[in-house]
């Protein structure tokens, strides 16, 4: 086994932003480097953006937050809906040297504050017409406050910024995600993640400059400013992201229209789109492939998915801490029941949970460690040094993951080692939500668990003691759901019980949660 990453390393002076667009904007400044696809209405205007063209913007807007008052370093929390506009921010504020949190439009003010104060931002780009909190109003008078009109204007600012001359090692954005003390936690990449994801070009994309990837996601999540921009742009491709809401029925026929050589969603989607299209062949013009990752791909859906489409699905396995780095490929799929190998340069391991930094042997289960040089690892958890040396054991870092390694190095997983939850690709926190429903009036005790209601469909299923239950306090915990969390993260299914069970040390026994629940659906 190689004493870590074995790839390319990245130079020492490296801007995230420049490596994405500066060679493309160069060698093909006229090729569409990004569609946008904006509806089906008689008067939609879908926007071509050349390699050119978004540079421009981006070193627009970069120059505009300097011009503001934003410096490298300083932290500018992204609060914007599904628009381009988001990604010019995110990639000029890396081409700045400033640091992006970018978040998803459906966390509540509540939410945002909390990040807002943990983070210490120094600028918040949000939709201001909208109502806010009056705390997270308070919270934001401290700070620069843009709204999306001021990025559209942004975008025309002049001079044009240079690159920062970042270091490959400097702090490039900050994403916070659901810890398993329930508390979000902020992960802190530097510039050379973009380096970091080059494994995945021929282990997991195929690319190549001549393909068009039609991403299912929306401006505003990591997955997409990852796989969706972040990758095709370095490699001089072509992006392609819808902005409107869409039947899962329609995506074929998005796929044929866009010329899309590459489609990225999570498994949910695929299976949606199985679901909703009507029986037989489905065809998808010039898709060589898919891409797939987020979630669990379910063998069903990915055999049903060949035969229709006469295409595969390759799967990948990543984390916040680290994005893909074990996957499935066009030269290289999958062995039925894993999810493929660890991409060029990567060094993996499997350790026992117990603790230890030597290997298991093939065929065990334990935890999927990573190792510390990977330039695709995150710098550290933001300001949580404790939880940061937790993750590590020497020179391995442990994300969570049980998994098993074969002899041709094929990787099954075998789910998380804690109890967090999988949610629409996102990981939430049990905890997370348990405490926000526990300031609902009544409320004894909660536990919270993602559970299946059918094949490959899990939900998120909320347990409760109260004094009473019924219609009101159904009403009161969803309100409280509305009030607290992003739409992701609210339990689908409320069951009021008498107790919950737990271990001899009192905590909760979420795998016995699953029985209760197909016990009290079977009697009602």
């Amino acid at each position: 086994m190689p004493d870590g990453f074995s790839g390319p390393r990245p130079p020492s002076r490296f801007n995230m932003a420049e490596y994405c667009l500066a060679t493309a904007a160069k060698q093909t400044p006229d090729k569409a480097g990004l569609v946008v696809l904006n509806g089906d209405g008689p008067d939609t205007v879908n926007e071509t953006w050349t390699h050119c063209e978004l540079e421009h913007a981006v070193l627009a807007v970069a120059n505009a937050l300097k011009e503001k008052g934003i410096s490298p370093g300083n932290r500018i929390l992204i609060r914007l809906g599904n628009t381009i506009d988001y990604a010019l921010l995110f990639f000029g504020a890396l081409a700045l040297g400033a640091v992006p949190i970018p978040t998803s439009s459906m966390l509540t003010d509540r939410e945002a504050d909390v990040i807002m104060k943990d983070a210490d931002v120094q600028a918040v780009v949000q939709e201001l017409q909208e109502p806010r909190s009056e705390e997270a109003t308070h919270t934001a008078t401290a700070v620069h406050q843009f709204s999306h009109l001021d990025i559209v204007e942004m975008r025309h600012s002049t001079p044009l910024a240079n690159y920062a001359n970042t270091d490959a090692d400097d702090p490039a954005f900050l994403i916070y995600t659901s810890g398993t003390t329930g508390k979000p936690k902020g992960v802190l990449h530097a510039h050379r993640s973009a380096w970091g994801r080059r494994p995945m070009y021929r282990d997991w994309y195929g690319i190549n400059a001549d393909d068009r990837i039609l991403h299912a996601g929306a401006f505003n999540w990591t997955y997409t400013l990852g796989t969706g921009l972040t990758d095709p742009w370095a490699n001089g491709a072509t992006a392609i992201i819808n902005t409107q809401p869409r039947d899962p029925s329609r995506w074929p026929g998005l796929i044929r229209e866009t010329n899309a050589t590459i489609f990225a969603a999570v498994p949910t989607l695929y299976r949606q789109i199985l679901k909703y299209s009507p029986p037989g062949a489905i065809d998808l013009g010039e898709l060589r492939h898919g891409l797939t990752s987020g979630e669990t791909l379910p063998a069903s859906v990915a055999s049903e998915w060949r035969d229709r489409t006469g295409t595969r699905l390759h799967e990948a396995i990543g984390m916040s801490e680290m994005s893909t780095y074990i996957s499935a490929s066009p030269t290289n799929p999958a062995k039925p029941g894993t999810i493929g190998r660890a991409q060029s340069g990567r060094c993996i391991a499997i350790l026992s949970p117990e603790g230890g930094t030597v290997p298991l042997a093939n065929g065990e289960i334990g935890l999927l460690a990573v190792h510390r040089t990977d330039p695709g690892l995150m710098i550290d958890y933001w300001h949580r040094p404790d939880e940061t040396e937790k993750v590590f054991r020497g020179n391995w870092f442990i994300g969570g993951d049980l998994a098993s390694i074969d002899d041709e190095g094929f990787l099954t997983h075998h789910g998380r080692a804690d109890d967090l939850m999988n949610a629409l690709g996102y990981r939430v926190s049990p905890l997370e939500v348990e405490q926000a429903l526990l300031t609902t009036t009544g409320v004894n005790e909660i536990a919270v668990t993602d559970i299946a209601v059918r094949e490959n469909v899990r939900i998120i299923v909320a347990f409760v003691v109260c004094g009473t239950g019924g219609s009101d306090m159904l009403r009161n915990l969803k309100a409280t759901a509305n009030a607290s969390l992003a739409d992701y993260k609210r339990p689908r299914d409320y069951t009021f019980v008498n107790s919950l069970p737990r271990t001899a040390n009192g905590k909760i026994r979420r795998s016995d949660l699953q029985a209760i629940y197909d016990t009290m659906k079977a009697s009602s």
